[in-house]
């Protein structure tokens, strides 16, 4: 071979290296996203490399850095020979024109008012039993969604903790935070039900042990024999402001970092909390308008370089059409997000245990997302954000809820359960301090006692409850009372019965009368005008000077009656004239003594007429007025009961 061929051989051999070396399992190009190369893969010490090349969704913060990772790895194969530089060339050339690296794909896994259910919510229709949801399940579908990308967050909307079951309750919510923990929630924004047992209270839940001590109740220690560490996840309360010190209870907000692009949480509650809680719950905190608080913290968010946006708060609205659509919204959640500050890019909502995916208006009049999925882990919302890595916005948003698995009393085990989770219940179902409690009967039933109201608003189990308190009361010296009334919100689920099944002998316990009733108020006797009593019955109503956000119904004991007009005005939907008591028209100059809970007296659900009623005298605790009622009362039968659901009418 002559000196002047050397140089036309070493190209051929070059040229042809490239196919040469190209290994089975490399077929084809090496491709940068969409972006065809048209240099040959091949094995490079094991490896092809397009795996080197790592172009996948969500590896790369920015197009710049898969640029620069590209430049370094084709240099790397270029000193070692594996290519040559006309091929390094072209995959730079792809790298360049390719998007990876330009969008980022977040995942936001939410939901609100969980409300402790650490275990399933079991549902009877037609005698049968199924059971959904539940913290192990729930667990299970989180952990299964974070694998699938790691850029994720899980939100919770608030009502994390507060009118929880007895397997919660009784040991103050330590049984649910450790299960957040264990599932590795993130955020809370605080809801109403955070405040139930008041600010130090939920400062323990949030710090536990943290700040010194062993973080147990001050009056209960540890039941579980355990010191309590708190939460690992971060509470916000970005319009909830001690006014001792001028300060949020907890951060305003939360930034996350997703491979250098940063998101901001905004979480808190609804500003209303007072007027839904016991006062002494909030004594000395001030709760700011939501709208007000978020445009406040903007500037300040995007003086961080913050361009993602994104809004918790305890407060929702309704919507038809099933729980991945947004038919009619209403409530205030309308009006938040109608006031919103156009960086703000979608808004994670709660408190009115609905599930919806809407888009509505903002103060700019651009549609953003706004997401619903409640309560008590029933739905699982999947929000995904695609971030613009040049700009670090969010470009764009969407969300689906998902329904978690339902299954038949028959098959328990037909649904995966997180065993770290199980045994954190199994811990607190079997200790003696639940077990004593949790399974005496204090009472019988033949079928199901329903919460669910009639056309009127009144349903069997409000009128039980409200003849329990008007039994506890009744007597000369413990109220004289002569009428209950029961807000509906505090009656938190159907006591059961399951014919054939395991409760088809159809025992009342503890614990299924506590899930009823979990707030531990004490009953109220105060004397009521009889013009009191028709202003108050007015406050049931949307449009009356307090503005329920809805019509909110009272359950009333028996022998207490009247009729409401739907089509009647403001302020006057009812026939004073219909307002019977015995039988008798009540009289708007005389006194009636009447009772509520703790709750309702202080003005609760907005009915201020409560808070005016004079000589008030405490009396039981409402679940024990309950439990007296029921072995007074002897077995409930729904269909026979006194007047039930007969006792309000409804005209129109």
């Amino acid at each position: 071979m002559t000196t002047a061929l050397k140089p036309l051989v070493v190209a051929t051999l070059l040229a042809l290296s490239a196919p040469a070396i190209a290994a089975a399992g490399c077929d084809g190009n090496v491709t940068l996203g969409s972006i065809d190369s048209s240099v040959a893969d091949r094995d490079v010490n094991g490896s092809c490399i397009n795996e080197l090349i790592q172009d996948e969704p969500n590896t790369w913060g920015n197009h710049g850095q898969f640029v620069s990772h590209v430049s370094q790895v084709t240099l790397d194969l270029l000193k070692g020979r594996q290519i040559n530089a006309r091929e390094r060339s072209r995959i730079m050339r792809a790298a360049a024109q390719s998007d990876v690296g330009k969008t980022l794909e977040v995942q936001i896994l939410t939901f609100g008012d969980f409300h402790g259910q650490l275990e399933p919510v079991k549902t009877v229709i037609s005698g049968v039993a199924s059971f959904r949801g539940g913290a192990e399940h729930l667990s299970v579908l989180l952990k299964d969604r974070l694998a699938s990308n790691p850029n994720t967050a899980i939100v919770s909307a608030g009502d994390l903790i507060g009118a929880t079951p007895l397997l919660s309750a009784l040991f103050h919510d330590e049984p649910t935070i450790e299960a957040m923990n264990q599932m590795g929630l993130m955020i809370n924004a605080v809801g109403n039900h955070e405040f139930d047992e008041g600010k130090d209270e939920l400062l323990r839940m949030a710090h536990g042990n943290q700040k010194g001590g062993n973080g147990c109740h001050p009056v209960d220690g540890c039941l579980d024999g355990d010191p309590f560490g708190g939460a690992d996840f971060q509470f916000l309360a970005a319009n909830v402001v001690d006014a001792s010190t001028g300060k949020t209870l907890f951060p305003p907000y939360k930034v996350m970092h997703f491979k250098g692009n940063k998101v901001a949480f905004i979480g808190m509650t609804l500003k209303n909390t007072p007027s839904i809680v016991t006062p002494s719950g909030v004594e000395g905190l001030e709760f700011k308008d939501e709208a007000e608080t978020v445009n406040a913290l903007v500037p300040e968010l995007k003086k961080q370089g913050v361009e993602s946006i994104l809004v918790v708060v305890h407060e929702g609205g309704y919507a038809s059409g099933g729980i991945n659509a947004c038919n009619g919204a209403s409530g205030p959640i309308v009006d938040i997000v109608s006031r919103l500050d156009d960086e703000v890019d979608a808004v994670i909502s709660g408190h009115t245990h609905q599930a919806y995916i809407c888009n509505l208006p903002n103060k700019a009049g651009r549609n953003i997302l706004v997401t619903a999925g409640s309560p008590q882990a029933r739905y699982l919302t999947d929000i995904n954000l695609v971030i613009d890595t040049t700009t670090r916005d969010v470009a764009h948003a969407t969300a689906s809820n998902t329904e978690l698995p339902n299954w038949p009393q028959s098959t328990p085990d037909a649904v995966a359960k997180d065993p770290a989770v199980t045994g954190i219940i199994n811990k607190y179902l079997g200790s003696s301090a639940y077990q004593n409690l949790a399974n005496r009967v204090i009472g019988h039933n033949t079928a199901v006692l329903s919460r669910s109201a009639n056309g009127a608003g009144e349903s069997v189990l409000g009128d039980i409850i409200a003849d329990a308190q008007l039994h506890a009361t009744k007597e000369p010296g413990y109220g004289d009372a002569l009428v209950a009334f029961m807000n509906p919100g505090g009656i938190r689920a159907d006591i059961s019965y399951l014919q054939g099944g395991t409760e088809g002998d159809g025992n009342i316990t503890y614990s299924e009368a506590f899930t009823v009733q979990p707030f531990g108020n004490s009953l109220v006797t105060k004397t009521l005008t009889g013009a009191q009593i028709e202003a108050l019955l007015e406050q049931q109503f949307m449009g009356c000077p307090n503005m329920q956000p809805f019509n909110r119904i009272l359950q009333v004991s028996n022998d207490f009656t009247y009729t409401w007009n739907a089509a009647g005005p403001a302020c006057d939907k009812v026939d004073p004239a219909s307002i019977k008591l015995n039988g008798v028209s009540i009289d708007p100059n005389a006194g009636y003594r009447v009772t509520m809970n703790s709750f309702l007296a202080d003005g609760g659900d907005l009915f201020t007429v409560f808070a005016q009623g004079t000589d008030p005298l405490g009396g039981a605790l409402d679940l024990d007025a309950l439990e007296a009622y029921l072995l007074h009362y002897g077995t409930v039968n729904p269909a026979t009961y006194p007047n039930a659901q007969a006792r309000i009418q409804r005209a129109n």
